[in-house]
């Protein structure tokens, strides 16, 4: 096992400084690690905008910061539907005439072990569509200004990449055929990690080498990811495994995503997340990524796929 660059204890917020003139957008912060991230981030003095689907615990989760933080903080919450593109195009523009700068765009919000397959309103399998399509076109939206503030893309993968087929199945992208809850999750996550390595290398050609793009992973963290989406038996074995010494708090599960929002320096070739025993906890640093994940014709494909499926160009 590598030893860690943070030290024994990994990498801890103590380490983030004073974060008064930086703004940092997240999706998915009502609950679990995007909350914790958010809350993190405002301790520090942050300016945070909150895309979330649901107003109402957008709302609800303000007001708690305010009660714990102060009511000072500066935070703002804007609706953004991840599963539906006229969503994430409209509250990208909200975004960027609300903003001047986004030092970290942090992509936290996903769905998981969805039991049936479902397609979302643009007609792609819900977890594809999501997860990965969502977040592709909500990165290539805020592209632009991440890139005048010289500032991150950060996406919040799963160790999920590593449990499904393993590639991206571009004959039946949406599973009409074989569909199983954990497939179609982990070929998703494979495709938003995929994507990052993909994003760096066409970055570095263009050398706009000022933006830079993280892949991490929160671990086995104590959230509500499969309550909202997962079959019953699947909520039963993952609240069965909150209680074990097998996963870790929501808050621990914000640091990979907070490291490399604000960590300077940090290399970009990495996967971030904790490095304990089969990375489901443990002090947080970087870890292996199977090399599937960097397969730079899959990548490639995937990529034209996306621009193609989304009717989104990125500005490189």
């Amino acid at each position: 096992m590598n030893t860690n660059q943070f030290g024994k204890k990994g990498w801890t917020p103590d380490r983030i400084e004073n974060l008064k003139s930086k703004t940092f957008v997240i999706t998915g912060t009502t609950s679990g690690t995007g909350f914790e991230a958010a809350k993190i981030l405002l301790s520090k003095g942050a300016k945070v905008v909150m895309l979330n689907r649901n107003p109402k615990k957008a709302e609800d989760a303000i007001n708690i910061l305010k009660e714990e933080l102060g009511n000072d903080i500066d935070v703002l919450a804007i609706k953004m539907d991840l599963a539906s593109q006229s969503s994430v195009k409209k509250a990208a523009e909200e975004v960027l005439q609300t903003v001047s700068q986004i030092d970290a765009l942090i992509c936290n919000a996903a769905i998981a072990q969805v039991p049936k397959q479902t397609l979302t309103v643009d007609g792609w399998e819900s977890q594809m569509g999501t997860n990965y399509y969502g977040n592709f076109t909500l990165q290539a939206l805020l592209f632009p200004l991440i890139e005048k503030s010289k500032g991150r893309i950060v996406t919040v993968g799963s160790l999920g990449y590593d449990m499904g087929i393993k590639t991206i199945k571009f004959d039946d992208l949406n599973w009409d055929k074989d569909y199983t809850p954990n497939n179609a999750y982990s070929q998703s996550k494979l495709a938003q990690i995929m994507t990052i390595y993909e994003l760096q290398d066409k970055l570095a050609t263009a050398g706009k080498t000022d933006v830079k793009a993280y892949a991490c992973h929160p671990g086995s963290s104590r959230t509500n990811l499969i309550n909202t989406s997962g079959s019953f038996m699947m909520k039963l074995i993952f609240n069965l495994m909150k209680l074990s010494p097998l996963t870790q708090s929501a808050e621990k599960g914000a640091y990979p995503q907070l490291m490399c929002a604000t960590e300077p320096n940090l290399d970009q070739n990495d996967f971030y997340g904790p490095t304990g025993r089969n990375f489901w906890t443990g002090p947080v640093g970087a870890h292996k990524l199977e090399a599937h994940a960097k397969d730079k014709t899959v990548a490639k494909r995937l990529w034209e796929v996306s621009e193609k499926e989304t009717g989104v160009k990125w500005n490189i």
